[in-house]
């Protein structure tokens, strides 16, 4: 009986351990200076610890008027309901949403200073465009002279070649006309030669023939 009475007190505490975990939610102080954490559900039990306005805290135990809290040290006592709110205070939130307006301006920063670098490196990267751009319409200009260049070259190429080819063959048929014109010349001496040859044989056969002409009468 008495072993049978102990499983029996056993299970209830372990049912009521087992509830107050159950019934264990969060809960916030309210806006007050001190909520003093106290070890009964009353005024006239002592006070174990002074809990900050806006501190977080565990209802372990909840009552109609009073409930069973744990602190974040471990700490355990009884509070007054009416001071116990389901949301952060507004000193909390307020703390809370300065924290996230320091990460946004420092994310905001980080942008402002981010977006700066991006502009600077574009404008350098314009800077190098225009001058690549200046460099290829000067490559692009050179390219064009040099072409019209080597036109003008190879035209003035061709020309010349032309203009040689006809003074080779200006210069062969002068030759040829020089020879010609030599052997002409010789012909015209050779010719000029034999008529004042032959006109020197006919005079010395005229004048030989009068001097013969000339003897006869004497012998006779």
């Amino acid at each position: 009986m008495k072993i049978q009475l102990k499983r029996i007190v056993s299970l209830g505490i372990c049912v009521m351990c087992f509830s107050a975990v159950g019934f264990a939610e969060t809960r916030y102080v309210t806006d007050l200076l001190k909520l003093p954490l106290r070890t009964g559900p009353s005024t006239e039990y002592k006070i174990l610890a002074l809990i900050e306005s806006g501190q977080q805290v565990e209802v372990v135990e909840p009552g109609e008027n009073w409930s069973m809290v744990r602190l974040d040290n471990g700490k355990e006592g009884y509070v007054l309901n009416r001071y116990l709110v389901a949301r952060p205070t507004s000193a909390v939130r307020l703390k809370e949403l300065q924290s996230e307006h320091t990460v946004l301006k420092q994310q905001a920063d980080a942008l402002i200073e981010e977006n700066d670098r991006f502009k600077e490196e574009n404008k350098t990267f314009k800077t190098s465009l225009d001058s690549s751009e200046k460099a290829r319409s000067k490559l692009d200009t050179d390219y064009n002279e040099l072409k019209a260049s080597a036109a003008e070259f190879l035209s003035l190429k061709k020309k010349y070649q032309e203009v040689s080819t006809r003074l080779a063959e200006q210069t062969k048929r002068a030759n040829a006309l020089d020879k010609e014109l030599s052997g002409l010349e010789m012909n015209q001496y050779i010719k000029w030669f034999l008529a004042g040859s032959g006109v020197l044989l006919v005079g010395f056969i005229i004048g030989f023939s009068a001097k013969r002409g000339r003897r006869r009468p004497s012998l006779m």
